[in-house]
């Protein structure tokens, strides 16, 4: 978890460039992730430096070439001149020139070495006014221990949530807990192949290599498994150029070294080569209304036809992942119990031709302050045979976060998400919640609950928070997925008197009046 010193600091550069002029917080993460960026190659280069030094062969590759770039006047500036390392030590005025002139077409130019994050550079633009704002901020930066991957991480999560307003295209950043939750139960493998369609900051891909890392303490140690984890596994798509240069920041400073992060517009393009290529979907897409038939990909069309962006993701979620493999995407309430017949197509194919695994309601606030609208978790396994047989229920209530537009903690950071706990002398050490807590944080029971939905939960009653709903009933109700289709109120029972108790008691209070009222007129 970042520290006071560090969010001090970040909170420092946040504020030297809304005082510069820089108000969108989505340009200064931006102009921050280029400038860490630069700092990461000046480190990757030094660190192959000192292997080829310390075993005597050669380099194996220069990320600074020798020579110079022969931009501008005089041949231009030697590569070297261009490493953080050196620049950091500048005077402003040549800092921001070198920079400007010659760092930011070095960075456009590497997209030929053909990584993805390279690709991404192609449209980096410094857009940092001023020699004193530039010289503040790499003079800040450089104070952070970045080769601490977790200090990193934690970083860059701190300034993506400073992204405190709705996107174009209705992006908006999923909550970490939230993502946590999800990640949590669908518990990634070493051998998934993961994918987010609408990857945006990459919050979930980062949080599945998270748990990963957590739970699987020998995943880096075999070869195999730690050459998917870095160059297989983690496949994200968005249509957003300056969210893909972000994402692709996020998953290298969360340790992971050649992820897919590429442009694609999900909705729009055919799915040659992804189709049923995944094990694991995780996405929270943003559902930004309709779209015309000419301008939707084909063969989502020939899965349900219907112009609206939920649907079609629905459409695309099960086109992607593999027979087997397991989703838990973020939808809103509409696709739970909407009428028309491509959501009723939807639902039945959900629960006839695939396996439903459950659904929890979340509290309309969760999305405060990007939108207030009312939103569910579906998870579910593709079989292309059926499969559903109970679906397990929860109506989440609480968060751990206030549900109003301040979303203000209820409760301290260890102890809100699925997981509460905190690190301990390099040990993750776990709390339990106590039932006052739990009733402001729900996560933790909706994790425990739900390894337990084919066991235990089988035998709650639907009155409970939680409870399972056989498919029988589902279909019934003509596929009706909304929880309060299913959910009983308990309803307090009236108490019965007998007719001649109650008059005996009316007697004796109209009797205990009449004596009172004969006292009061004594005293008069």
């Amino acid at each position: 978890m970042i520290t006071g010193e560090l969010r001090s600091k970040i909170d420092q550069v946040w504020n030297a460039f809304w005082a510069g002029g820089i108000a969108n917080p989505i340009e200064v993460i931006e102009q921050i992730t280029y400038l860490l960026f630069m700092r990461g190659l000046d480190e990757a280069h030094t660190r192959e430096e000192n292997r080829s030094n310390k075993l005597k062969l050669p380099m194996r590759r220069w990320i600074f070439p020798e020579g110079t770039d022969g931009i501008g006047a005089g041949g231009g500036i030697a590569y070297e001149d261009m490493r953080w390392s050196r620049l950091k030590n500048r005077d402003p005025a040549t800092m921001f020139t070198i920079v400007s002139e010659h760092v930011f077409p070095f960075l456009r130019s590497m997209a030929e070495d053909g990584t993805a994050h390279a690709t991404h550079m192609k449209g980096a633009r410094f857009t940092i006014p001023t020699a004193a704002l530039l010289a503040k901020v790499v003079d800040l930066l450089d104070n952070i221990p970045m080769e601490d991957r977790d200090t990193k991480g934690d970083l860059y999560e701190y300034m993506l949530g400073k992204i405190a307003s709705a996107g174009q295209n209705g992006q908006f950043r999923t909550p970490r807990h939230i993502i946590a939750l999800m990640v949590e139960m669908t518990a990634p493998t070493p051998k998934d192949v993961i994918v987010d369609p609408a990857c945006g900051t990459c919050g979930f891909l980062v949080a599945a290599g998270e748990y990963l890392r957590d739970n699987h303490p020998r995943l880096f140690i075999e070869p195999e498994t730690r050459d998917h984890f870095h160059e297989e596994m983690f496949h994200g798509f968005d249509f957003d150029q300056t969210m893909l240069r972000i994402g692709s920041m996020n998953m290298t400073l969360h340790g992971v070294e050649r992820p897919d992060i590429r442009y694609k517009d999900s909705l729009a393009q055919e799915h040659a080569g992804d189709s049923d290529r995944y094990s694991l979907l995780l996405a929270n897409p943003p559902f930004a209304g309709s779209l015309d038939y000419d301008t939707t990909a084909k063969d989502l069309l020939q899965i349900v036809k219907t112009k609206k962006t939920e649907l079609l993701f629905m459409a695309l979620f099960l086109k992607l992942l593999k027979p087997g493999g397991r989703a838990a995407v973020i939808v809103p309430d509409g696709v739970l119990f909407g009428s028309s017949t491509a959501h009723k197509e939807i639902r039945r194919m959900l629960v006839e031709d695939h396996r439903l695994d459950g659904i929890v309601k979340l509290p309309s606030g969760v999305f405060r302050p990007y939108a207030g609208v009312s939103t569910a978790i579906v998870l579910f396994t593709k079989t292309n045979s059926d499969g559903t047989d109970h679906v397990w229920f929860y109506d989440c209530q609480a968060d751990g976060i206030s549900l109003d537009d301040k979303r203000t903690p209820l409760l301290p950071p260890e102890k809100i998400g699925p997981t509460p706990g905190y690190v301990e002398a390099g040990h993750f050490v776990n709390i339990t919640l106590g039932h006052e807590e739990l009733a402001k944080n729900n996560l933790p029971d909706i994790a425990a609950r739900w390894a337990e939905r084919t066991g235990a939960e089988r035998r709650r009653a639907r009155t409970d928070q939680s409870f399972c709903v056989p498919k029988a009933d589902i279909v019934a109700a003509g596929y009706d997925l909304s929880i309060n289709r299913y959910k009983e109120v308990v309803h307090e029972a009236a108490e019965h008197r007998p007719p001649k108790e109650i008059i005996a008691e009316l007697k004796a209070l109209e009797k205990e009046i009449a004596q009172g009222l004969e006292e009061l007129e004594a005293m008069l």
